[in-house]
Order: structure tokens, then C-alpha cells, then sequence
């Protein structure tokens, strides 16, 4: 199927902002953001949840909410700290919260509806 990268730019309560290029992972339930760029934005975790990762290992990581936009549009996510090393991740929630599909063809996000069935 392909991966891609897009822009998401994370809003501080301050003001303050940082946009970046993140993996589109739709394996991943919640958007990772290093916790060093999180911490920056005065971004505070309100719980830790338990992770679960490819090869089976679970650990627990900070969660946190942060205000987010992405192609015009913000809303607040949810977010989980991610290592000061790892890459920046969109998960499945961020992309339900917006109600963004993913076009692997066109490697772009694209609007779709909501449901309620």
C-alpha cells in the first residue's frame, strides 16, 4: 500500500506553534509526537495507557491533548509522548477526528463523511 508523510501543525494554549511532517500510519490508534516538542508547547499528559507494539512487547506512555490543524481545519487530539528520537506519527484517531481518509494511490488525506449507522 505505501506509506506517505503530510504536515500537521500542533497548536500550544499559549499561541505558540509547530508544524510537522508526519507518517500517515492508520496501524496506529493515536498520534505520536516526540515528548521533547510536546513538552516544549507546554503540552501536559492527563493519563498513561498501555501500548502494544509489532513484535508484541506493551509499555505505558504518557497521553496528552493538544490542539492540531490539518488541511484548514483544527481540532484538539489526542496525542501519546513518543520517544525524543522517533518520527512523528498520524494515527487512526487523529484521522477519524478530522474525518480524513487515507488515498495511498495519491499518498494525499481526503475528506469523507461521518457515520452513524
Amino acid at each position: 500500500m505505501g506509506t506517505f508523510f503530510h504536515s500537521i501543525r500542533l497548536i500550544a494554549a499559549s499561541g505558540a506553534a509547530e508544524t510537522l511532517d508526519a507518517l500517515v500510519d492508520t496501524g496506529a490508534m493515536f498520534t505520536t509526537i516526540p515528548a521533547p516538542i510536546l513538552e516544549r508547547l507546554g503540552v501536559r499528559p492527563f493519563d498513561t495507557v498501555p501500548v502494544r507494539f509489532a513484535n508484541g512487547q506493551t509499555e505505558q506512555w504518557a497521553i496528552g491533548q493538544v490542539e492540531a490543524e490539518l488541511n484548514g481545519q483544527r481540532r484538539p487530539i489526542l496525542c501519546l509522548f513518543g520517544s525524543p528520537d522517533a518520527p512523528p506519527i498520524i494515527g487512526a484517531h487523529t484521522l477519524e477526528a478530522f474525518l480524513l481518509a487515507v488515498d495511498p494511490v495519491e499518498q494525499r488525506l481526503a475528506p469523507k463523511e461521518a457515520f452513524l449507522m
